[in-house]
């Protein structure tokens, strides 16, 4: 086998591979003895054509066989005797039996980006205060309230903040009904924001049987991407307002959550609990994004571009199923495949540049996954799917499936030496910032 190798980019090669012919000439002759056997062509008996006559008629079928067998028998060979550090498939450029009979063709591929370490220890990381205020208890109270209120009709007003209303909306853009953004008799609880608090705050002060028109634009970052970036026109009616019937906050209102509270300090002593231990979770998961945007601050260097290609992939594919589900191609949905690339291309290079980052620190503190990471995984799997560990073992069997889990495990592991490394500084809690108009625009409360 001979092999040149030529730098295409700082993160791509080029190999050329051509196979001597005793090799090829073998496969070749192995191809044709066993087609020989299969095929029947007209004037000769199973098993006796000549070659030159199956030549003729599967010549081509034989060569793309026989030389896609040559590529996967000899690419992982030729990058071993190259030391090529491959991070991803190669793409096979070309392909040929010369005259010669030797066999020759290019794989491009991306290898893995060398670089030094920036500071991943000792980062100074903010932290909100997970510590929970009376205010905190009271505003869960009143939620539990607000939810556990029987709802009384309303003749007489319009729309208030804290109504419950039933209406029909239609989306539009520059004048063309959105056939996705659209809803009958959906219910929305004005003021909560889970429709989006410019959507909501549209709705007060409407009537009952009132039609109103108003507009809403949406960030280009929007999760639902059949609105993302786009002003939206809303048609809306108010079919029914509903307004709350709010209970006492007595003993008698903690009982009437739970037997298991006799009075309303043991309802309260519970709620400040799972505050505390849900603000702790949710503490975790955004101390390693503000850690991974450290990384990504210390650490600047180009990714192989095919493995973008793949993150940017796997986005979309993830976009058209969800809009799938809903009875929607991305065409029907109004989005363009490789706008959406685009859109997503910063996101994945940032996701590929910090695996890579996450692998290196892996290396130079010896992280490992070992079994006992691995059937704590399997267990945390069992649990959230109530399954038995044998059967997520079994699901995770093939290697296809074993090795992302494995890779996750590993980030995982990974993130929590990070965690521990770093220094933290307390900060006040942030208050969340409700996004516009996302789930009455998409039709979840309908």
């Amino acid at each position: 086998m001979n092999i040149t190798v030529e730098e295409v980019t700082p993160l791509t090669r080029r190999m050329r591979i051509v196979l001597p012919v005793e090799e090829v000439s073998r496969e070749l002759d192995d191809a044709y003895r066993k087609l020989k056997s299969e095929v029947s062509l007209k004037g000769f008996r199973r098993g006796k054509a000549p070659r030159t006559i199956l030549e003729q008629a599967y010549g081509d079928r034989v060569r793309a066989e026989v030389g896609e067998k040559l590529v996967q028998a000899s690419y992982f060979d030729a990058v071993e005797q190259e030391k090529i550090d491959a991070v991803v498939h190669p793409e096979i450029k070309k392909h040929e039996f010369p005259s010669d009979g030797t066999f020759v063709y290019e794989a491009e591929v991306d290898v893995r980006p060398v670089f030094e370490l920036g500071q991943y220890k000792g980062l100074e990381i903010e932290r909100t205060d997970v510590t929970v205020s009376d205010a905190d208890v009271d505003a869960e109270l009143e939620r539990m309230r607000k939810e556990m209120a029987p709802l009384q009709s309303v003749e007489d007003r319009g729309v208030c903040d804290q109504d419950v209303v039933t209406i029909d909306f239609q989306g539009y853009q520059d004048g063309a009904p959105i056939p996705q953004v659209h809803g009958e008799s959906a219910v929305l609880d004005v003021g909560s924001g889970r429709n989006g608090e410019e959507f909501e705050g549209n709705l007060v002060g409407m009537a009952k049987g009132e039609e109103k028109r108003f507009e809403v634009t949406f960030d280009a970052q929007a999760p639902n991407p059949v609105l993302a970036g786009k002003t939206v026109e809303f048609r809306v009616t108010v079919n029914e307002i509903k307004q709350r019937i709010l209970a006492a906050l007595d003993d008698e209102f903690a009982r009437d959550v739970s037997q298991e509270f006799s009075s309303l300090d043991d309802l309260k002593k519970k709620i400040r609990e799972q505050i505390e231990e849900s603000r702790v979770k949710a503490q975790e998961g955004d101390l390693t994004d503000k850690i991974m945007f450290k990384l990504l601050e210390n650490n600047t260097f180009e990714v192989p571009s095919r493995l973008v290609r793949y993150e940017i992939e796997e986005y979309i594919q993830q976009t058209e199923s969800h809009l799938q589900k809903g009875g929607l191609s991305m065409e029907a949905a109004g989005i363009n495949r490789d706008e959406l690339g685009e859109r997503y291309r910063e996101a994945a290079e940032r996701r590929v540049r910090g695996d890579f980052i996450l692998k290196k620190i892996a290396e130079t503190e010896d992280i490992k996954v070992d079994e006992k990471d691995i059937t704590a995984g399997f267990e945390r799997i069992a649990n959230q799917y109530n399954m038995k560990v044998e059967q997520v073992k079994e699901y995770f069997k093939k290697r296809d499936d074993l090795l992302p889990f494995m890779n996750e495990i590993l980030n995982e592991k990974i993130l929590k030496f990070l965690l521990a490394e770093s220094n933290y500084v307390v900060v006040p809690e942030a208050q969340e910032v409700k996004s516009a108009g996302e789930n009455a625009t998409s039709g979840e409360d309908a």
